[in-house]
């Protein structure tokens, strides 16, 4: 397995960039559904919250070292040449889709506590972790702002869902039906030469 993306397969960095997020992207998506609609305590549900919010600022930064990894990295690896046209042009809006809801999902998660005025009512920071604050440009809080936010998380989470649903089935057909390379290259298999 290569260090480097090549044309033929991802390196090791992209791979475990991709795999960490996916994890923690898909543990937030439910963590989010089950502590909005199945955790009645409110103390429990802020704990949860704070839980919720540390992890969203992981994803933000592990989505701009992606950025930032893959504009360094020139080569990678593109789809089989018989591909068809509209099958390719999914995938790429897929793979667009995803970027911007890793950056969407927790900017908009962040201004929605950010903006809260029972945040600032209460007195309460967005702590990453325990760590630091994340700043707080709304003091006191903006209600538009807070409500905006929380309709652009609500339904980037819905997006994001979905693409995550096609880019999973696009990658099991490719796997275990076409039978190509393009799985193996992000997986832990061997490429296979004269395999495109």
């Amino acid at each position: 397995m290569p260090f480097l993306n090549s044309e033929r397969s991802w390196g090791i960095p992209t791979r475990l960039i991709h795999w960490i997020t996916a994890g923690i992207v898909l543990w937030m998506l439910g963590l989010g559904v089950y502590m909005t609609n199945f955790v009645p305590d409110p103390l429990d549900q802020f704990a949860l919250t704070q839980i919720h919010k540390s992890w969203g600022f992981v994803v933000f930064v592990l989505a701009v070292i992606r950025v930032v990894w893959m504009s360094f990295s020139r080569k990678r690896p593109g789809l089989p040449a018989d591909t068809p046209r509209l099958q390719a042009r999914v995938a790429k809006a897929s793979h667009l889709i995803l970027y911007v809801m890793l950056f969407l999902m927790p900017l908009s998660g962040w201004a929605m506590s950010a903006a809260a005025p029972l945040q600032d009512l209460l007195n309460i920071d967005n702590m990453v972790f325990d760590w630091f604050a994340m700043p707080d440009p709304w003091v006191p809080g903006v209600s538009w702002v807070e409500n905006l936010a929380r309709g652009i998380h609500f339904w980037s989470s819905i997006v994001l869902s979905v693409t995550l649903f096609a880019h999973v089935g696009g990658a099991i057909l490719h796997g275990f039906v076409i039978r190509d390379d393009v799985l193996r290259r992000m997986t832990f298999g061997r490429d296979r030469p004269g395999l495109d």
